[in-house]
């Protein structure tokens, strides 16, 4: 018997809006920054909503300006079931390109690399089945939010 190969199914997208950061300075492995989650919206295809004012994501920017992404929020779907997100991932790319991304800049998302692996938590039964999924994004940093694209992992 072989191995399944997995796949990937488009779940939804998130644009995440987001807050000043706030700088905690340098730590054991890096700058240390916590950027509040404070709204944002879920467009489907599979989950619709609203992101709750709350949560945050917790960086470390390592030396050669990589981003060690850790966030933790939650929405609200269209029908009323909350669903928590955590998120793990990382960030990376030419330095003069990570530099225009501090600097607010819309930058090609072709230009660097964002990923991350999430697990999403829920009590509603509409939507148990995102207990039991994996998930793998792809995101694109703007000066005053994140999107995040969500895949299923089949």
């Amino acid at each position: 018997m072989q191995i399944p190969v997995p796949s990937l199914h488009h779940s939804f997208s998130l644009r995440v809006e987001l807050s000043t950061p706030i700088e905690m300075g340098q730590g054991r492995g890096g700058q240390r920054r916590i950027i509040p989650i404070v709204g944002g919206v879920a467009l489907g295809p599979e989950i619709k909503g609203k992101i709750l004012n709350l949560g945050a994501d917790w960086q470390t920017i390592y030396a050669d300006g990589a981003a060690c992404l850790d966030t933790r929020y939650a929405l609200r779907t269209g029908d009323g079931a909350v669903i928590e997100i955590v998120n793990i991932g990382v960030r990376h790319g030419p330095e003069t390109v990570l530099k225009r991304l501090t600097e607010g800049e819309d930058v090609d998302p072709n230009s660097y690399y964002m990923r991350t692996a999430a697990r999403l938590e829920t009590g509603s039964d509409r939507y148990s089945w995102v207990n039991h999924t994996l998930f793998v994004c792809a995101g694109v940093r703007r000066a005053d939010a994140v999107e995040i694209a969500y895949y299923k992992v089949t």
